[in-house]
């Protein structure tokens, strides 16, 4: 819960929810605050993705505030703005109230009613790594919390099964001084298996955070920084290829004896666009994201200097593909390209 809370002194800090819901249809909610920042500062997002995108809902909220202070009692900390507020609990329960009926046409309340950690014996992908100075730090709250909900959008056909239900939820945030010049983001969940990966370009270097729970829990495994980087070009244990072009990414990760490739591909016309926090505030159309992504994840183990040996392989439709700055060639521009 502690990386989870607000961190003071930091550029920007921004959090992120994603909705499966009971239609099949998703529903990203993003809270993002750059308190220094002249223009767009704080920014309260929320996209309904069906199936087909081109019919999706988004409104970009850009607030005069957001107020981000830990709680009392048994709430650990609550973000409050005109038009909504969110809570989380010491026992990771989330409360979420948002009322932006009357100006920009949605509203959504929910409460999570459970709460899935990273890894068992792992609260935060960055491990260690999460109490160093690092400019840009990323904390998974939980990968999968179910959250039961009602939802209001006006004049939209929204499935009944998506106003009122059970919903399950992937909770993350990112807090930092910088962001990164090119970023990815991989997630995917279905059932008690799932992949999730962040990454990308900063301070010269290109590094990954990598978690995997397998069908088969014998094949769960995490990857960070000092076998997820590549430094001055070099990079014995991780090579990446990607292409906006083809909406394609792979990743490949490596220890002595064991080995993760994953890749993810989305159908083009099935992406649509988000703002990305910068010292300056928030810059439009500075990545884009889909939720029709198929993820195919394959695991090989080796003995010492031993050859690799496929031993596992997992299968996932509808995860999320996201490409971000410098690996979107459409950043900033006025277009809004899918």
């Amino acid at each position: 819960m502690q990386h989870y809370k607000p961190h003071s002194g930091s550029t920007f800090e921004g959090y992120y929810s994603k909705f499966r819901m009971p239609s099949g249809a998703h529903l990203a909610l993003i809270i993002c605050s750059v308190p220094g920042a002249k223009e767009r500062p704080h920014n309260i997002t929320f996209t309904y993705v069906p199936e087909d995108v081109t019919k999706c809902f988004q409104r970009e909220v850009f607030v005069d505030k957001i107020d981000m202070f830990n709680g009392e009692g048994d709430v650990a900390f609550e973000q409050h703005w005109k038009g909504g507020y969110v809570k989380v609990y010491n026992d990771n329960k989330t409360e979420y109230r948002i009322d932006h009926l009357e100006d920009e046409g949605f509203s959504f309340t929910g409460t999570t009613t459970s709460h899935t950690p990273w890894m068992p014996d792992m609260d935060t992908p960055e491990g260690a790594l999460v109490y160093l100075p690092l400019p840009l730090h990323w904390h998974v709250h939980s990968v999968a919390s179910d959250c039961e909900f009602e939802m209001k959008i006006n004049n939209y056909d929204l499935p009944e099964e998506d106003k009122k239900g059970v919903a399950s939820v992937h909770q993350e945030k990112n807090w930092a001084n910088s962001f990164p010049s090119a970023h990815h983001w991989v997630q995917a969940r279905d059932g008690d298996r799932g992949i999730c990966i962040a990454g990308g370009e900063i301070l010269g270097m290109e590094a990954y955070l990598l978690g995997y729970h397998a069908s088969d829990p014998k094949y769960n495994m995490t990857f960070r920084p000092l076998y997820a980087v590549k430094a001055a070009g070099i990079a014995p244990f991780m090579s990446v290829n990607h292409s906006w072009d083809t909406r394609t990414f792979e990743l490949s990760l490596q220890s002595f004896t064991q080995k993760i490739v994953v890749t993810a591909r989305a159908p083009i016309g099935q992406f649509f666009t988000l703002s990305s926090p910068f010292p300056d505030g928030h810059r439009l159309n500075f990545l884009a994201e889909s939720f029709r992504a198929t993820i195919n994840v394959k695991v090989y183990h080796a003995g010492v200097l031993g050859p690799w040996e496929f031993v596992h392989e997992d299968n996932f439709e509808n995860g999320s593909l996201e490409f971000g700055a410098g690996y979107y060639p459409p950043a900033g521009k006025e277009e809004r390209f899918y």
